[in-house]
């Protein structure tokens, strides 16, 4: 009788393995960008044949589209939680600024927002995977305001005009990468915080030093 002992394979259920294939991707899409993604990487990076990835998604293009949103919900939840047991609203305002203007943290997932725009054009599931998002980030955003209004730290008649006024900025920002924060001038730098100071009848540097 042989000696050797034949390696037991671990069978993992259905949602455990499709969960393992959308984190590979989600996080190939954050170091190379949503491009890198193909079934055979996939099934390279995990050890297993690309015909098991194509069992859970005979398209590239449906594995595309979630592993964006996956990254971009667990961005979203990490700047923004849904549930916030401690801090006040101005405090978790004030760090989803410092984060999203002066942390290089920010820049691989600001580089894959606008990876998956321009190539959602094309691409219908990541178009509305994109739109998906971008509600989500406006609804937690502006809840967030609203909070605020309604504990009276903040000022607005219209929680959810001001969110979308921040988030362009961010957007126009980040679609700018030749330069760093550092190398903006610090009026350009800080003009999310100052349009959130200015339309929450904020005092200046209440979210952020000057």
């Amino acid at each position: 009788m042989s000696s050797s002992v034949e390696r037991k394979r671990i069978r993992k259920s259905p949602a455990a393995r499709r969960a393992e294939i959308v984190a590979s991707a989600a996080a190939i899409a954050l170091s190379e960008g949503l491009e890198g993604i193909t079934l055979r990487r996939i099934g390279d990076d995990l050890d297993v044949r690309p015909g098991l990835v194509s069992h859970y998604f005979p398209s590239a293009e449906e594995l595309v589209a979630e592993a964006f949103g996956t990254a971009a919900t667990a961005e979203l939840d990490a700047l923004i939680p849904a549930e916030r047991s401690t801090g006040t609203p101005t405090e978790h305002l004030a760090r989803f600024l410092a984060r999203t203007t002066g942390d290089p943290a920010w820049d691989d997932i600001s580089a894959l927002w606008i990876n998956a725009r321009h190539l959602g054009r094309h691409r219908p599931a990541l178009r509305a995977q994109v739109a998906e998002q971008e509600a989500a980030w406006r609804a937690r955003l502006s809840n967030l305001i609203a909070d605020g209004v309604d504990r009276g730290e903040f000022r607005t008649p219209d929680p959810v005009v001001v969110a979308l006024q921040i988030l362009v900025v961010l957007d126009g920002l980040s679609a700018d990468g030749t330069l760093t924060p550092e190398e903006l001038p610090p009026a350009v730098a800080r003009m999310a915080i100052t349009t959130a100071e200015r339309e929450l009848s904020l005092p200046p540097g209440t979210l952020g030093a000057p």
